[in-house]
């Protein structure tokens, strides 16, 4: 029956969070039973190692990021926070298409082997005050209280013994008020109970990160200010001023657009950088990779010429736009005659094919503008 069941999951949850919390409550005269206790009950069982080379291999030119990241993932895997609240509530700040929806992806494809293994919400749909219920859910009286539904799914917010699970709030100042303060206890206690007091949604085992774009302005005007005049060319911030000018901007935007008890109950603040053109390279290679790992079925492989690859990097990337400029160039460019050669070519009967200027694709300029498709023989 789905009331039992609930009670029995609500059960496994609360042994799970007293586990996990026994560790806290051992005093000094207990460590020698802490040490054993740990060596054997380890929480979590996953590679940092393993999971760096992922992040790394995914997400270009945000080496800071990604360290924060890791360094977060050593402090879960250690399993020394806070068992009442979330293992950790970060925010990405910066401007659209540099990868902060793309890095929590990725940490999902690196813990559970999928990137869409994680409780994403988008936040945008939520800019109205009565879309709160959607979060804590309807209140007694209303249509759908008893169920105590809300957007939320245990399964990826919970996770499992071995593997944190993975909340995404996207574009969290795109939110009405009213939906971000719902937030609050959930950063706070690591629960949820739902307004109707029907069932209680558990954190305590869940990485939150949430993203926004805001002061996305302010923030790339203060980078090219600080690469820009005589004054800077002589005398360069260092890095860790750069970076602790830019956390001052976001702080201070972040204080206007929300509540200081909410910015408050953060545990950590990242700002992404735009995306610098000496990785517009690299991102190509990487589109590329992925492209050709959805070619695989048909026995085919794409490579470009060095050539071709400098023409796209210096005419299609815009810095306003990142990564997804780059995304709609690809795609017109190279995926648009790709796929009419795949549509002209019998696989196994070409061994290559010139992706050169073909009627009703774009003129990619000379020939050295050249890629490669390579079909696989048949078999």
């Amino acid at each position: 029956m789905p009331f039992l069941n609930d009670r029995m999951e609500e059960g496994q949850r609360r042994v799970a969070e007293r586990q996990a919390l026994a560790l806290e409550n051992i005093g000094p005269g207990d460590l020698e039973d802490n040490h054993r206790r740990a060596a054997t009950v380890g929480r979590f069982r996953f590679s940092i190692p393993a999971i760096e080379a992922h992040l790394r291999s995914q997400i270009i030119g945000q080496e800071g990021a990604i360290t924060a990241v890791l360094d977060l993932l050593r402090i879960v895997l250690a399993d020394i926070g806070d068992g009442r609240r979330p293992l950790a509530t970060v925010l990405f700040l910066g401007p659209t298409g540099v990868g902060k929806t793309e890095l929590v992806r990725s940490l999902a494809q690196a813990l559970h082997g999928d990137a869409d293994a994680l409780c994403r919400i988008d936040m945008n749909t939520l800019g109205q005050e009565h879309y709160a219920a959607a979060i804590s859910g309807a209140p007694p009286g209303y249509v759908g209280s008893k169920e105590g539904r809300t957007l939320f799914n245990p399964e990826t917010i919970e996770g499992s013994l071995e593997r944190p699970g993975i909340v995404l709030f996207d574009e969290i100042e795109k939110a009405s008020p009213q939906v971000a303060m719902a937030l609050l206890n959930i950063f706070d206690h690591g629960t949820l109970t739902v307004a109707s007091g029907e069932r209680t949604y558990s954190f305590r085992n869940s990485l939150i990160f949430m993203t926004s774009n805001l002061a996305a302005h302010q923030l790339r005007q203060a980078v090219l200010a600080m690469h820009s005049g005589w004054r800077r060319r002589l005398f360069p911030l260092s890095l860790q001023a750069q970076q602790e000018r830019l956390q001052e901007l976001a702080h201070t935007a972040l204080i206007e657009r929300f509540a200081p008890e909410f910015v408050g109950r953060l545990d950590h603040i990242e700002v992404f950088h735009a995306i610098q053109g000496t990785d517009v390279a690299a991102l190509i290679a990487r589109e590329i990779e992925k492209l050709n790992g959805r070619l695989a079925k048909h026995r085919c492989r794409l490579t470009l010429s060095p050539a071709l690859i400098e023409h796209l990097a210096r005419t299609g990337f815009d810095r306003q736009f990142g990564a997804r400029s780059l995304r709609r160039v690809l795609r017109r460019l190279i995926e648009a005659p790709l796929a009419q050669l795949l549509m002209e070519a019998q696989a196994g009967h070409r061994e290559s094919i010139n992706l050169r200027d073909r009627q009703g694709s774009i003129d990619l300029g000379a020939d050295l503008f050249r890629g490669e498709v390579v079909f696989s023989a048949p078999g």
